[in-house]
C-alpha cells in the first residue's frame, strides 16, 4: 500500500496585508495550512505577532509557534484554537504543562526539532504528542535551502513512536519533494516554492502531482 503524504503550504510574513493576501490565495486550493509565528526572541527574524494571526473557520490550521517561553501565550493560542499547535523542543521551559493545557482545550500537540536536536533526547515529549516536525531550514526564513540529512531522524522517531504524524519543514521544492515523500514522512510543509510562486495554485498542484508519483519512472 502506497503511503499518502499531505502537502501543506506554509504562511509566514510580518505584513498584515501580505498575510491577508496569502490567506485568500491559499483558500482557493487547500484547507490545511501551517502558520509560522515567532515571539521576537526565538528567531532573528520577525513575523506577524501571534495576536494578529487568523484564518478561515473551515481551515485545518497548524500553528508553528517559535517561542522561548510558549506558556506565556497559552491563553492566546487557546483562543485561536488551531487544529494543531507545534512548539519547539529547544524552548527554555518544560513544555509538558503547556501540552497538557492544549490537549485539555481539544488542540493537537506537536514538537519541532531543530537540526541539532536528537529525537532520543526529547523522548518524554515524543511519548505524548500527536505530531513531530523535522525542521531542516533556517528559522524565520523561507527558500534558503534545506538539510536533507535531517531525514535520518525519521526512523529514530518511528522507533520511539511508530504511529506519530511526522512533518517536514524547510526547503521543500520540485527538486527534492519526491525524495521526501518516499522517506516515510506524513506531511511536507512548503513555503517559498508555493507562496513566492507567480501562480501559487499551480505550484501546489504541480508539487502534489510530484508527491503522488509512485516510483522512479512513473
Amino acid at each position: 500500500m502506497i503511503k499518502t503524504v499531505t502537502l501543506v503550504p506554509t504562511l509566514m510574513t510580518d505584513d498584515k496585508q501580505v498575510y491577508r493576501n496569502l490567506v485568500e490565495t491559499f483558500n482557493t486550493f487547500t484547507r490545511r495550512v501551517q502558520i509560522d509565528v515567532t515571539d521576537d526572541e526565538f528567531t532573528p527574524n520577525r513575523t506577524l505577532d501571534i495576536t494578529n494571526v487568523w484564518w478561515p473557520n473551515e481551515w485545518q490550521a497548524d500553528l508553528h509557534f517559535m517561542a522561548l517561553y510558549p506558556s506565556k501565550y497559552i491563553d492566546t493560542i487557546i483562543r485561536l484554537h488551531p487544529s494543531l499547535c507545534i512548539l519547539h523542543a529547544e524552548a527554555n521551559e518544560d513544555l509538558t504543562p503547556t501540552f497538557a493545557k492544549l490537549k485539555e482545550a481539544g488542540i493537537k500537540t506537536g514538537l519541532a526539532l531543530l537540526p541539532q536536536t536528537y529525537p532520543g533526547n526529547v523522548k518524554q515529549y515524543l511519548e505524548t504528542i500527536d505530531h513531530v516536525l523535522i525542521f531542516a531550514g533556517k528559522l524565520g526564513q523561507q527558500g534558503v535551502g534545506t538539510d536533507l540529512m535531517q531525514m535520518e531522524k525519521i526512523p529514530l522517531i518511528r522507533e520511539l513512536r511508530p504511529t506519530v504524524e511526522i512533518g517536514w519543514d524547510g526547503g521543500a521544492n520540485m527538486s527534492n519533494i519526491r525524495a521526501l515523500s518516499h522517506a516515510g514522512i506524513d506531511v511536507i510543509n512548503v513555503g517559498a516554492a508555493i507562496s513566492k510562486s507567480n501562480d501559487p495554485a499551480n505550484a501546489f498542484r504541480t508539487l502534489k502531482a510530484e508527491i503522488d508519483k509512485n516510483g522512479v519512472v512513473l
